[in-house]
């Protein structure tokens, strides 16, 4: 049996270093186990000179996960694009057009409903209210979040919730951090071993370990293996992604900051206009998602991204410098269906001094706030359960993101 105090914690990416740092903030002595040899799991980013991530790099400061994050000075310097790169991007019928259409307009105004019903569709109740165009642009655009093909699916009240955080129409929540996630995980590793947390990269655990408290913040399905609970299952999206550098100079004043595929749910977005360190002088650094629909494999969906990128991207292949694709299928965090909420996810306290956290339990927020929420939440659980009741300021953040 574990003496009094110890946590142990399997996973070393974003949930799995929050649940460290908030065990060890209450007291706990903590011990986090890491496979591959650097900590960040999808957090990662590619090393220089072009830092490109695994998914979207962007924060929203809008749920209390901002707080913990700026309270502790993990956060750094932020960036911003200038005002000549803001240039966005909707395409409709295969064009690219620098406005979005009317009737997806109506959703983004001031006045808008703040909730939706959980127990119908968003496509159903999105069509009842603002009419079958608004209701599939706005799923396509949204799409970028749920990186999934038919968003219209999923639940009203989760589609509704995340559209109103992307696209706030007065106080726009969006941080861009400098250096993106990657930046925030190794502070976040520096402050772990600043408290004394033992971290061992490079350790696979491929049995539950017998010293209790554990924290398992590794990937649903990893964590199914390891606990051996087929009931470890949640819906998640399947995407293709491809990271693109190009030359700019003259040739770049018409590439786009941000673009909407409103025909297939595509998305585009700089990494370099809002923060020059991810790649190199004169360069400009890109990433573009499509989802794979049901009926279709990876390939049907990359010509689609491909086509995305020619038209956000002009002249790419005569500029290119560098680039990577990437598939990412049930690893891209959790999407409710109708009839669900985020608290019918896997639970994360699962008994016998075990807790659970990623980006697919039981917590609030979308992908790397769910992973940062619920590690946050599992460090708490452990370190009572190790008999040093969880701290005030971790026990707060909890409270205010889940009211």
């Amino acid at each position: 049996m574990t003496a009094q105090g110890n946590v142990t914690v399997v996973g070393g990416g974003i949930a799995g270093l929050a649940a460290a740092i908030t065990a060890a903030e209450a007291g706990a002595r903590v011990e986090l186990y890491e496979a591959h040899a650097t900590l960040g799991g999808r957090g990662r980013a590619t090393a220089g000179p072009y830092r490109a991530h695994e998914g979207p790099h962007v924060f929203y400061a809008d749920l209390a996960h901002w707080k913990w994050l700026t309270d502790r000075g993990l956060v750094g310097g932020l960036g911003r694009p200038s005002l000549r790169d803001l240039r966005f991007g909707f395409v409709r019928d295969g064009r690219l057009r620098a406005a979005p259409p009317a009737a997806l307009v109506r959703m983004m105004l001031p006045g808008r409903p703040r909730t939706a019903p959980v127990d119908v569709s968003f496509h159903a109740w999105a069509s009842a209210r603002y009419g079958e165009e608004a209701a599939r642009a706005a799923a396509r655009a949204i799409g970028v979040v749920t990186y999934d093909a038919d968003t219209g699916r999923l639940s009203a009240a989760f589609v509704w919730g995340l559209w109103c955080r992307v696209f706030a129409p007065t106080v726009p929540t969006v941080r861009w951090v400098v250096g993106g996630w990657q930046a925030v995980l190794d502070r976040m590793a520096e402050r772990a071993r600043e408290l004394g947390v033992r971290v061992r990269p490079g350790e696979r655990v491929s049995e539950l370990p017998e010293d209790r408290p554990v924290v398992v913040a590794t990937e649903l399905s990893s964590a199914r293996r390891l606990l051996g609970d087929e009931s470890l299952r949640w819906e998640s999206g399947h995407v293709v992604l491809l990271d693109v550098a190009v030359r700019g100079g003259r040739e770049g004043r018409r590439d786009r900051f941000i673009a909407f595929d409103l025909d297939h749910g595509g998305f585009h977005e700089s990494y370099s206009m809002q923060d020059r360190s991810v790649a190199p002088g004169g360069e400009s650094l890109f990433q573009l998602d499509m989802p794979v629909r049901a009926d279709e494999g990876p390939a049907e969906a990359r010509e689609r991204l491909e086509a995305l990128a020619d038209l956000t991207v002009p002249g790419r292949h005569d500029r290119l410098t560098w680039s990577r694709t990437a598939t990412a299928k049930g690893r891209t965090g959790a999407l409710d269906l109708p009839g669900s909420t985020w608290r019918d996810r896997p639970a994360i306290a699962r008994g016998d001094g075990v807790f659970l956290a990623g980006d697919m339990v039981a917590a609030p927020g979308m992908r790397g706030e769910i992973s940062l929420f619920s590690g946050v939440r599992a460090g708490e659980l452990a370190a009572a359960e190790a008999g040093r009741p969880a701290s005030v300021t971790s026990g707060g953040t909890w409270r205010a993101a889940t009211a």
